[in-house]
């Protein structure tokens, strides 16, 4: 009787403690499920902004955490506050150089009369009210006509007279309405204002002129073909830097072979670092798999800073990725959103102190904003190491204790994994310490995707990649979208595009390209 009690009670404890392990696998599930509604909800009707809140950049880490056994010092916060202010006399310099048209209000003799004596009005002033006229744009035809020439005493005394034509400028677009004012303006609007072609064919509509979406279509692939040594010619000289940066994101191309229309494909983006003269490329390709980054960077050898996307680690050994503490940090942001409410109001809890140690090393980098290399490397030894290897020590000491697939466990399991790769900006002054830079460069690219958002075919996408390097590139060095494109369709036809020398003279930071291609050059004449 007493062995089977015995037994009994080790069959209950046994039953008990697989109840009990098997409420804290749905405990662990539904705060998960939770941590998932929570951070949906935020990023639905959130702020989409990362930036600490004020009242917690000077919070101090708290030694005595339940869950961490070892204390970790802290890192020291400097609270930084600074007023904008506005530039004074910025309508002015703004309406410098604008084209003026002065509309004069002045009184008939009639009405020249004092109101209070009848005396004679004199004028003694003005008074200026200064208004903006918008003209929007307009479709003007332009006839191109070519005069023939013939020779009189060929006509009377010889069997054959010969007909000589005026020469007219070498055309990008021969034998179609296209002009390159025309292709420029479609390109920038859609390209740089995100304006579709639909779109863009009902605006000619209502300027009574018929242009259909297709017709611009086939404008913008002849145009990228006339990019393609622009194009080539910057890739050539992006892979003899030795600091890029790399992102990339899906689009959908509609007709690509055995393949169906909703799979998505994808746009790389590859850019130059801190070091100019800036270019920005974008890659079309079906797939995100590894072997693109490897092919398009043949030839490279240097650095390259990307998001932690495991698809770069199959490069070469003479490419060092760099890691992105941006995404590192978004990871701890995202799971102090993850928080219930009330712990979010706190600000307390070992979240918070992963986001701390990130705001610290992106304290640092704020203020060798304007260092040198070589500061900027003594200094990251100096400051920021002594902060990473605390911060590494309290990733470590965390992991085992934190739930993996939870917010706060996949923000301290993405440090763990990314980490030599986080370090490494350790190693040059000229290196940045995040990827926002290639972010910043895709973005007009996401944006425009949300109106157009299609190619029709791989032809067609692989212009459009082609298209935005160029426009981007052209952002990047600080010229006008409109003018530069204007520029290059009517250059390249009378332009050996197969000398390298040649090309130079046309690249987005070339000297030798008219000032009317520059933003903000509009009183310069142009050069041609």
């Amino acid at each position: 009787m007493v062995l089977f009690a015995d037994k009994r009670i080790a069959e209950l404890v046994q039953d008990n403690q697989a109840k009990d392990q098997k409420i804290a696998e749905l405990q662990a599930k539904v705060s998960w499920f939770e941590e998932q509604f929570r951070l949906a909800q935020h990023r639905q009707f959130g702020t989409s902004s990362e930036q600490t809140p004020v009242d917690q950049q000077t919070l101090v880490f708290n030694e005595a955490e339940v869950i961490a056994e070892t204390p970790v010092d802290e890192v020291e916060l400097e609270k930084i506050s600074y007023t904008r202010r506005k530039k004074k006399g910025q309508r002015e310099a703004n309406l410098e150089g604008l084209p003026v048209k002065e509309i004069e209000y002045r009184l008939t003799e009639e009405e020249q009369v004092c109101p209070q004596c009848s005396g004679v009005l004199h004028e003694m002033g003005t008074e200026v009210c200064n208004k903006i006229e918008l003209i929007p744009a307009t479709v003007v035809l332009h006839k191109h006509i070519r005069f023939k020439y013939a020779c009189r005493h060929c006509q009377q005394e010889e069997t054959t007279t010969p007909i000589v034509t005026a020469a007219m400028p070498a055309q990008a677009f021969p034998n179609s309405l296209a002009s390159p004012s025309a292709v420029a303006h479609i390109m920038t609007q859609k390209f740089v204002m995100g304006l579709p072609l639909y779109r863009q064919e009902q605006q000619f509509e209502r300027q009574d002129f018929e242009i259909s979406r297709q017709t611009m279509a086939n404008w913008m692939i002849k145009g990228a073909d006339w990019l393609a040594p622009i194009y080539d010619r910057m890739h050539q000289v992006l892979l003899g830097r030795d600091i890029l940066h790399a992102d990339e994101t899906t689009v959908q191309v509609l007709k690509e072979a055995n393949r169906a229309a909703q799979t998505d494909s994808y746009m790389w983006l590859y850019r130059t670092g801190r070091e100019g003269p800036s270019i920005v490329l974008f890659d079309y390709q079906m797939t995100r798999a590894g072997a693109h980054p490897k092919s398009f960077l043949e030839g490279f050898d240097g650095y390259l800073q990307v998001d932690g996307y495991a698809g770069y680690n199959g490069l070469p050994a003479t490419i060092i990725v760099l890691g992105c503490w941006a995404h590192a940090r978004r990871g701890f942001d995202e799971a102090i959103k993850a928080l219930p409410p009330s712990a979010r109001k706190n600000a307390a809890g070992l979240p918070q102190i992963g986001l701390q140690y990130c705001d610290s090393i992106f304290h640092i980098e704020n203020m060798l904003k304007n260092a040198t290399a070589q500061e900027r490397f003594e200094a990251r030894l100096l400051q920021s190491k002594p902060i990473l290897d605390k911060f590494k020590l309290w990733l470590h000491e965390l992991a085992p204790k934190v739930l993996p697939k939870g917010a706060l466990g996949k923000a301290i399991g993405y440090c763990i994994n990314q980490w030599p790769k986080l370090i490494t900006f350790l190693l040059d002054g000229r290196l940045e310490i995040d990827n926002n830079r290639a972010e910043r460069s895709i973005k007009p690219f996401v944006i425009g995707r949300k109106n157009w958002l299609f190619a029709n075919t791989p032809k067609g996408a692989k212009a459009s990649a082609m298209i935005y390097s160029i426009v981007e590139t052209a952002k990047e060095n600080g010229l006008d979208p409109f003018e530069y494109l204007k520029y290059l369709f009517e250059t390249l036809p009378s332009l050996d595009s197969k000398s390298q020398q040649a090309l130079d003279t046309i690249l987005p930071w070339a000297e030798s390209l008219p000032q009317t291609s520059q933003v903000g050059s509009r009183t310069k004449p142009a050069v041609h």
